[in-house]
């Protein structure tokens, strides 16, 4: 019977991993694929064998979990095929894993201590990925522990810890298939398994925060992106429905409108046809430059009444690398294809929260979700619940559903209720354990829903010290490969 060859088996134990990234049930068992990843990457003969077979493992783990990117290319240039360019994503960061593991490998020889090493550096590499003008951090292992009540632990550690949680389980599992016949293999995993153990433990006895609640109104949108990025489709075309929608039921409702719902000049501190009080999305018209994407707090008289800009722009979506240098050329021809102007947006020199009524909202824009340290910082200056205007309407698929899990956790790790005003994703309420509440997540057309979140106060561990836990336990695991491969 002839053998796989090792480029397709890696690739394959990449793509079993990437499934448990989509949210379903059993996601919380990633920590098996990647036990397999470390294994077959670990037992190369070679340091480039080793870095090989992460780089494919890497391509099959990243087309799985960000197939959606695909389907995106293809309708932003109108060419389904198109959709192959984001090929290019997955091989480059199958490339980030692979100058990881080449070090690795070089330093430390044994495979039953590789896999340690190898585990912690992924977590690491996770960390490193949400920093920097390009950062893209979407694939998260941590994220994968949602359906489990281990993900309770954020708020100790952050998703990063659950990633932790989740690379020690996996180098655990790959040392024992490694170690067959050796004494003590069997160490490792009673470890793995007191702290799920002990993680299960601390999330099935975390209880719901108590504090007043503040009335608010959300809506789900179905507008058509692309056709308002080119013009096609005037912003002003939405307002009347939105209007309607947004009729208050209750008393003292705080109305939320979603990402850029509304359009002004950045001077512009009057805005009477928002049904105020209420927070909504705000961008500026396509002739300003530069661009802002921006959220506000409205009064009842549509005055404008505290402002924040976007914290994190979408590389290559709103932030242009080079876009005045060598790439010009390339991006003059993807204009001219799109039929509009590129530009990049004015990011926020920092974050702090929205004051509307005497309530303080942690108040981010779509992206900013994916990066824990927006929502914390907002929290660390007193926001008492976190909103989320966000367009989802860029892409289709599971991607829309991993938006929604990154928010979850984000409640999590602050110990804060979140409200979700969006355009084709999930709107609603997270409570501060990070289970939906009421959410509305399809329909052809606009749907509002009443929530009524609670008003916290205190902080978290993570809040406090953020991701260091995480990253030092990350560290302690290619120290434990060295360790263990020295006295080998």
């Amino acid at each position: 019977m002839p053998s796989v060859p090792p480029p397709l088996l890696a690739l394959l134990l990449g793509a079993l991993l990437g499934l448990c990234g989509l949210p379903l049930p059993w996601s919380f068992l990633g920590f098996v694929p990647l036990a397999g990843v470390l294994a077959f990457a670990a037992s190369a003969r070679t340091m480039e064998g080793v870095s090989g077979r992460l780089l494919w493992s890497g391509v099959g783990y990243f087309a799985v979990h960000l197939w959606w990117l695909t389907a995106f290319l293809g309708k932003l240039f109108g060419f389904p095929p198109a959709g192959v360019l984001a090929f290019a994503l997955f091989i480059l960061e199958g490339l980030f894993l692979a100058v990881m593991a080449y070090p690795v490998a070089r330093l430390v020889k044994s495979p039953q201590a590789r896999v340690w090493a190898l585990a912690g550096g992924w977590v690491v590499l996770e960390w490193l990925r949400f920093l920097g003008p390009l950062a893209f951090p979407w694939p998260t292992l941590g994220y994968g522990l949602l359906p489990s009540p281990a993900i309770q632990i954020a708020d100790l550690g952050g998703v990063l810890l659950g990633s932790v949680l989740a690379a020690l389980s996996a180098a655990a599992l790959a040392g024992l298939g490694l170690s067959r016949g050796e004494r003590g293999r069997g160490g490792p995993v009673i470890l793995a398994a007191l702290c799920w153990a002990a993680a299960l433990a601390y999330g099935l006895t975390r209880t719901p925060g108590e504090g007043p609640e503040q009335p608010m109104r959300v809506l789900r949108t179905d507008f058509d992106s692309f056709g308002r990025a080119v013009g096609s489709l005037p912003p002003e075309l939405q307002l009347p429905a939105q209007q309607a929608a947004s009729v208050r039921n209750s008393p003292g409702e705080v109305v939320v409108w979603s990402e850029t719902a509304l359009t002004a000049p950045a001077s512009e501190t009057l805005l009477p046809q928002f049904p105020g009080p209420g927070i909504s999305g705000l961008g500026t018209p396509r002739y300003e430059r530069p661009e802002r994407n921006s959220v506000v707090a409205i009064d009842a008289q549509g005055q404008i009444t505290s402002r924040e800009e976007k914290a994190k722009l979408v590389p290559f979506g709103e932030y242009f690398v080079f876009y005045n240098g060598i790439l010009r050329p390339i991006y003059r021809m993807i204009e001219n294809t799109l039929n509009f102007e590129l530009a990049s947006a004015q990011p926020a020199e920092m974050v702090q929260p929205l004051t509307l009524n005497g309530v303080q909202y942690g108040a981010y824009i779509c992206y900013d979700s994916v990066f824990p340290w927006v929502a914390r910082s907002l929290t660390r200056q007193g926001a008492q619940v976190l909103v989320n205007p966000s367009n989802d309407g860029w892409y289709d698929g599971w991607g829309v559903q991993q938006h929604f899990m990154m928010g979850r956790v984000r409640a999590i790790e602050n110990r804060r209720w979140l409200v979700r005003s969006v355009n084709k994703g999930v709107a609603g309420a997270v409570n501060d354990l990070g289970q939906p509440v009421e959410i509305v997540s399809s329909g052809d057309s606009i749907q509002a829903l009443s929530v009524r979140p609670k008003l916290l106060t205190g902080r978290t561990v993570f809040n406090r010290v953020g991701d260091w836990p995480a990253l030092l336990l990350a560290l302690g695991m290619i120290g434990y490969g060295l360790r263990l491969d020295r006295r080998r």
